[in-house]
């Protein structure tokens, strides 16, 4: 796995060891920025179920300022921190260990919004509604945020409220959708 395009491009990065996990593949990465547009000037991205920072990471490359990189798992947190190590640009990357809960919790408490969002739980965990409603109920989005909800091909999200869905492809066994939040 790499980073495939912007100021960090053609870095290999670190991929966790784990049955637990499924990253990103560079395909279906590639089909996301693809399809969010190439480059982009500012803004905040939370990833929030990070696993290695691929997509976080990515999205700085990309040109967004800052990524907020979230996972509860020990050994993904250490990937992350090896993989933003990887940037040399450290303080554009906000790492946290804890549950998607108490990081959505945390950052209103901050007053922290976002404008771009990666939801890819672990497909036993389906909690990207859940999730959705919670982030709009906690005010923690900017504007028409974009959220990019990535799921195994059967798992089906429906609507959702405070959401529109604007693109979704059907990538091998990968289903990736866009929603944009609505005004």
């Amino acid at each position: 796995m790499r980073i495939i395009s912007g100021k960090y491009a053609k870095r290999n990065l670190f991929t966790l060891n784990s049955m637990r996990t499924r990253p990103t593949s560079d395909k279906v990465k590639e089909s996301v920025f693809n399809s969010l547009g190439q480059f982009f000037s500012g803004g905040q991205v939370l990833d929030l179920y990070s696993g290695s920072g691929a997509l976080g990471i990515e999205a700085v490359s990309r040109g967004f300022d800052h990524a907020v990189l979230v996972d509860i798992n020990h050994a993904a947190i250490e990937v992350i921190r090896k993989n933003v190590a990887l940037t040399k640009e450290e303080a554009r990357f906000s790492i946290y260990k804890m549950s998607s809960n108490a990081a959505l919790n945390l950052f209103a408490q901050k007053e922290i919004k976002f404008d771009l969002v990666f939801l890819d739980p672990p497909y036993a965990k389906q909690k990207i509604a859940a999730d959705m409603i919670k982030m709009n109920k906690l005010q923690i989005l900017n504007g028409i945020a974009t959220i990019v909800a990535e799921t195994d091909e059967q798992t089906e999200l429906g609507a959702i409220a405070g959401f529109t869905l604007t693109k979704e492809h059907h990538l091998g066994k990968t289903m990736v959708r866009f929603y944009r939040k609505d005004k």
